[in-house]
C-alpha cells in the first residue's frame, strides 16, 4: 500500500519529516507486506497545529452537520468493508471470517450507536436551581490505538471526537497500519474539513510521548498495556490534560455447579481462545466450584482439543497466529513459567501446532490445578492460554476473582438468577457477562483498578470528549 510512506495531515497525504521506517510483516507467512514510515516530534507538531487551527471552526459546527458527516462515513465504510477485513487478516493474522464478523463489523456497529447517542445528546441543560449547564468539545485530542482490535479501537476514539466537535491526531499501532490508512481514506472521502482528522504513524516512545506532552493537546485517549498507560499518564501530567485509558485484564470466569456445565465450559474455553487470546477482556482465569471441578476439567480438555488453528485466508471458526514473533516468544515464556510453577498442563503446551513451521502459531493451552498466586494466574499472557482454579464456595470465588490488579471484565456461569446478580454486584470489574452474554454496541466499556479509567462507546463515550461549563444569571431557554 503506497500510503504507508505518508501521513494524513491537514486534509492531505504528506511526506514525513524523517526517513525512519520499519517493515510490516504478515504473521501467518512471516513475509514483509510493506514498509511503514515512522514519525518524529516534528510530524506531531505539524499535525497538532493543523488540528488546533481546525478546532476554532469545527468546534462550533452544527450537530446536523456532524451527523451528516457520520452518515457519509457509514456509507463509505460499507463500501470499504472488505478492504478493512482483508487488511486486518494480512497485518495481524485475524482469520477472515472473524475479521469480517467481529473486527470489521465493529466499524459499523459502533458508528450506528454513536449516531444514535449524538442525536439524543443534550448539549444544554437547565438545572433545577436556575443555572444552565452546557457541554462543549474539549479541544484537540490525541488518540493512540492498539494492534489487537485495530479498527474497533480506532472508531471508539475517532468517531466520538469528531461527533462532539473535537479535532484529533491519531497514532494507530505501528504493527497494524494498513487498516488505519484505509480508515483515514474513509474519513477523507467523507469530506471532513482539513485538519479535523490527522494520522501519524510511529512508535509510542517517540510519537506517542510527543503527543502526550504536547501543550496544544487537551485530551489523550490510550488503549494498550498498563506500562504504556503509565507512560502516557506521566507525560500528560506535565500539561494536566485529560487522560482516558483502556488497559489490560486478567478476567475471572466464575463457574458454579448449578450451570449447564457442558454448554457453558465449551463456550467459556472458546471465548478465552477467541482472537487467539489477544483480547484484553478475555476470560483467562476459569474459577470452578470444587464439587464440579473434575467434570469441568474433562469438558475443558475436550473443548480445547476441538479448537482448530488455521490459515487466516480460510473461512471458518479457527484461530490464527499471534501477531508477531515477540508476542510468540512472550506466550512461550509464560507457558514455560506455568510448567515450572507446578501447574498441571491439561492441554497444549510449548511449541507450534503440528504442521505449522512458518507463522507465529501457538498451541491452545490449558493449565489446571492453578493457584491464584502463580504468575500465570496474575499476569496478562495475551495468548490462547487458560488457567483453571478451584474454589470452595461463593465467598471464596469472589475473593479469588477480585484478587487481581485488573478489573476490566468478569464472567459468571450459573443457573441461579439471584446468585448471578449477587455475585455480579461484588465483582470489581467494569463489565460482567452472565451465561455467555456479550456486550452490545452502545454500551459503555472500561475497567476498574489498573484496567484503566473512562468509558468508551455510546453516550458516555461521547461525554468523555466534552467539557462541562455552567452559566449563572442567564435566561433559561426552556
Amino acid at each position: 500500500m503506497e500510503k504507508l510512506n505518508q501521513f494524513y495531515i491537514d486534509g492531505k497525504w504528506v511526506a514525513p519529516v524523517s526517513d525512519l521506517s520499519m517493515p510490516v510483516i504478515n504473521p501467518a507467512t512471516e513475509t514483509q507486506v510493506g514498509t511503514l514510515a515512522l514519525g518524529i516530534k516534528e510530524d506531531v507538531d505539524h499535525a497538532v497545529a493543523a488540528a488546533k487551527a481546525a478546532f476554532s471552526s469545527y468546534s462550533v459546527s452544527s450537530k446536523t452537520m456532524r451527523i451528516d458527516l457520520l452518515h457519509k462515513v457509514r456509507d463509505i465504510t460499507k463500501r470499504r468493508f472488505e478492504d478493512l477485513a482483508q487488511a486486518m487478516r494480512v497485518e495481524m493474522g485475524a482469520p477472515i471470517t472473524m475479521s469480517r464478523n467481529a473486527q470489521t463489523d465493529a466499524a459499523l456497529g459502533h458508528l450506528e450507536s454513536f449516531i444514535d447517542a449524538l442525536e439524543k445528546l443534550q448539549d444544554r441543560v437547565d438545572l433545577a436551581n436556575g443555572d444552565v449547564m452546557v457541554r462543549e468539545p474539549i479541544g484537540v485530542c490525541g488518540l493512540i490505538t492498539p494492534w489487537n482490535w485495530p479498527v474497533n479501537q480506532i472508531v471508539l476514539k475517532v468517531l466520538p471526537a469528531l461527533a462532539t466537535g473535537c479535532t484529533c491526531v491519531l497514532k494507530p499501532s505501528e504493527h497494524t497500519p494498513i487498516s488505519a490508512m484505509i480508515y483515514a481514506e474513509i474519513i477523507d472521502e467523507a469530506g471532513y474539513p482539513p485538519g479535523v482528522f490527522n494520522l501519524i504513524n510511529g512508535e509510542g516512545p517517540i510519537v506517542g510521548s510527543a503527543m502526550s506532552q504536547h501543550h496544544d493537546i487537551q485530551m489523550m485517549s490510550f488503549t494498550g498495556s498498563v506500562r504504556g498507560g503509565r507512560a502516557v499518564t506521566r507525560d500528560a501530567a506535565q500539561t494536566v490534560k485529560r487522560v482516558t485509558l483502556e488497559l489490560g485484564g486478567k478476567s475471572p470466569n466464575l463457574v458454579f455447579a448449578d450451570c449447564n456445565l457442558e454448554e457453558r465450559i465449551l463456550a467459556s474455553v472458546a471465548e478465552c481462545m477467541y482472537n487467539t487470546g489477544q483480547s484484553c477482556d478475555a476470560p483467562t482465569r476459569l474459577l470452578v466450584e470444587k464439587s464440579c471441578y473434575d467434570e469441568v476439567l474433562k469438558i475443558a480438555k475436550q473443548s480445547v482439543d476441538n479448537i482448530a488453528v488455521g490459515n487466516p485466508e480460510d473461512e471458518g471458526p479457527h484461530i490464527g497466529p499471534l501477531f508477531d514473533e515477540i508476542q510468540f516468544d512472550r506466550v512461550q515464556k509464560m507457558i514455560k513459567v506455568g510448567i515450572e510453577e507446578g501447574a498441571n498442563l491439561l492441554a497444549g503446551g510449548l511449541g507450534k501446532p503440528e504442521g505449522y513451521d512458518v507463522g507465529w502459531y501457538v498451541r491452545p493451552t490449558v493449565f489446571s490445578d492453578v493457584t491464584n498466586d502463580m504468575r500465570i494466574a496474575r499476569e496478562e499472557i495475551f495468548g490462547p492460554v487458560l488457567v483453571i482454579i478451584p474454589f470452595e464456595d461463593e465467598v471464596d470465588a469472589i475473593s479469588i476473582a477480585n484478587d487481581s490488579l485488573y478489573g476490566l471484565a468478569g464472567y459468571i456461569q450459573t443457573g441461579d438468577p439471584e446468585r448471578a446478580e449477587r455475585v455480579a454486584s461484588k465483582l470489581r470489574a467494569g463489565a460482567i457477562h452472565i451465561n455467555g452474554s456479550g456486550i452490545e454496541y452502545g454500551t459503555p466499556f472500561g475497567g476498574y483498578k489498573q484496567s484503566g479509567n473512562g468509558r468508551e462507546g455510546g453516550t458516555m463515550g461521547l461525554e468523555d470528549y466534552q467539557e462541562v461549563k455552567t452559566l449563572h444569571g442567564v435566561f433559561s431557554k426552556s
